[in-house]
């Protein structure tokens, strides 16, 4: 109906409410991980910013995996964060840092996890802020104000 609600049908066996937003997940996440949390078994979780990309093998087997896993190596066939992974394939992050690892494991993955150095480093901050600072406006002037 044109008020959001579906109304009833004329035999009455759809009931009065309103109309479903989405679809649900079909699966949960814990089915896809087995029940398995990222940081179970070595300690801590792969950082967010931990850059994965496939490997020849994983690109060989990609015939041969299922599901979540075949999207993550096809989706890695250049590097990217598995933020930015987990938002591209609209997963959730802690799935994808599970199924990274997993896949990793197999060989079909390359991580690379940033030093943990680095990123309390000033200076990475500060080249990152002139880079942003380098990039032009709408109308193609560069932001170059402190």
């Amino acid at each position: 109906m044109a008020d959001g609600t579906t109304g009833q049908d004329p035999v009455g066996l759809e009931p009065v409410g309103p109309a479903p937003v989405g679809p649900a997940p079909a699966v949960r996440p814990f089915l896809v991980t087995a029940g398995r949390v990222a940081d179970a078994g070595g300690g801590r979780a792969m950082p967010l910013e931990t850059q994965v990309v496939a490997t020849a093998a994983g690109l060989d087997a990609l015939g041969l995996l299922s599901f979540e896993r075949h999207d993550i190596v096809a989706a890695c066939r250049l590097p990217q964060s598995l933020a930015e992974l987990a938002a591209r394939l609209r997963l959730h992050l802690n799935v994808v840092r599970v199924l990274a690892e997993d896949l990793r494991e197999a060989g079909q993955l390359a991580v690379y996890v940033p030093d943990p150095e680095a990123v309390h480093d000033a200076s990475v901050l500060r080249r990152l802020i002139d880079g942003l600072r380098a990039v032009p406006d709408s109308r193609g002037i560069p932001r170059n104000t402190e």
